[in-house]
């Protein structure tokens, strides 16, 4: 996009061409010809760029309830990282299975609805709330898609990101803030269930998120350095469980979702096949045209330097990825998700690899629909 109109004014053009064409640790680079020595320097620079909080010894897993539901047998799951509230969790895999399964690490969205977690993409119960009915009929065709996935065979982990759910920053916990009201499980006379309160902590949480992101950069970490760290936590946990056979591991999800995929798939050989749904474009298209309609979860400042976007996934190759797009996503500029596709083939051709990458577009808005769904399950069940 050349044109002096950008989301920053005649300033974009500008801010564009700072942006190298191909990156240097672009593995598109014609100087760059071995493909273990790119992966290791993309690598290491990337890990540099993102900051993770240090990672800490596996914790330990409290079973809260077992039961089955949905032909699944169903595990409640919480386990206290060393900063935060406990981290709650649902498992699920086919009832009366015997044995190790294949195993998919369920990522859930953003949807500005950070009082829910994993809950968006599960459903343990015929008393669903009715926002997370709503939620799952408009992003998902009315699926809970991790108990979709887990019907096919597989040992389903979904777990609270870092700020939503159980993980979420508690508006009673906060100080130096006179902006907003929310009410809150605090307060014995109010219930934290009525859609009007989850409505009104989803708009103040909304707002907080510019303070959590820049508090993050002053600690010299970033949002996706901690999201990083936390599904890896996870992924610790799924990997050492005796039902999962830890060679056969995917992970996957829409929006939000997609864009821990990103970096959880991209950075973690443990996840032999990913499935990134509803979030992939270019740096390009977020300077000029659609930073205003993402999270601040996205951004890892100075990585754009060194690797374009879609390339952060790319340090997979040769390892089996599949990217879902819609070509009305209000999210993305198709033209860029299109450039997005382009650098993705180009960087697993080269890597001889072309058989384990595919990038699909289907029409409508942004959405994990069920035939998104079917083609994202057929997906999982040829590679694991």
């Amino acid at each position: 996009m050349t044109s002096e109109k950008s989301l920053i004014g005649n300033y974009g053009p500008w801010a564009a061409s700072l942006m190298p064409k191909i990156p240097p640790l672009s593995f598109r680079n014609e100087n760059q010809k071995d493909l273990a020595a790119w992966k290791k320097a993309a690598f290491t620079k990337t890990t540099e760029m993102i900051a993770s909080p240090p990672k800490n010894k596996l914790p330990e897993v409290k079973t809260i309830k077992k039961y089955v539901y949905d032909g699944l047998e169903i595990e409640e799951l919480s386990w206290q990282l060393p900063y935060g509230r406990p981290t709650n969790a649902v498992l699920l895999k086919p009832r009366g299975t015997k044995g190790t399964l294949p195993a998919i690490l369920g990522l859930h969205d953003h949807a500005g609805k950070k009082y829910f977690g994993y809950r968006k993409i599960v459903k343990t119960s015929d008393d669903q709330h009715p926002l997370l009915k709503e939620h799952q009929e408009t992003d998902y065709g009315g699926k809970a898609w991790a108990n979709e996935v887990a019907k096919r065979g597989y040992v389903v982990l979904v777990h609270d990101a870092f700020a939503f759910g159980s993980r979420r920053v508690f508006y009673e916990d906060v100080k130096g803030l006179d902006w907003g009201t929310v009410n809150t499980a605090g307060k014995s006379d109010l219930d934290p269930e009525k859609t009007e309160n989850i409505e009104a902590y989803n708009a103040w949480s909304s707002e907080h998120e510019h303070v959590m992101s820049k508090s993050l950069f002053c600690a010299g970490t970033t949002w996706p350095g901690v999201f990083l760290s936390e599904d890896q936590t996870a992924l610790d946990i799924l990997s050492n469980r005796k039902d999962v056979d830890p060679n056969r591991i995917g992970c996957g999800g829409l929006s939000g979702g997609g864009l821990r995929t990103v970096y959880l798939a991209g950075m973690d050989e443990r996840v032999k096949c990913a499935v990134c749904v509803g979030f992939m474009t270019t740096w390009n298209d977020l300077i000029l045209n659609k930073s205003f309609n993402h999270t601040w979860m996205t951004y890892t400042p100075l990585l754009p330097q060194y690797l374009d976007f879609p390339e952060i996934i790319g340090l997979r190759v040769p390892l089996p990825t599949l990217v879902l797009n819609n070509n009305q996503d209000e999210l993305y500029t198709l033209s860029e998700m299109k450039k997005a596709d382009n650098i993705l083939t180009e960087v697993f051709k080269k890597a001889n690899a072309s058989d384990k990458y595919q990038a699909r577009f289907y029409d409508g808005p942004h959405k994990f629909d069920l035939q998104m769904q079917q083609d994202a399950f057929a997906w999982f069940d040829k590679w694991l």
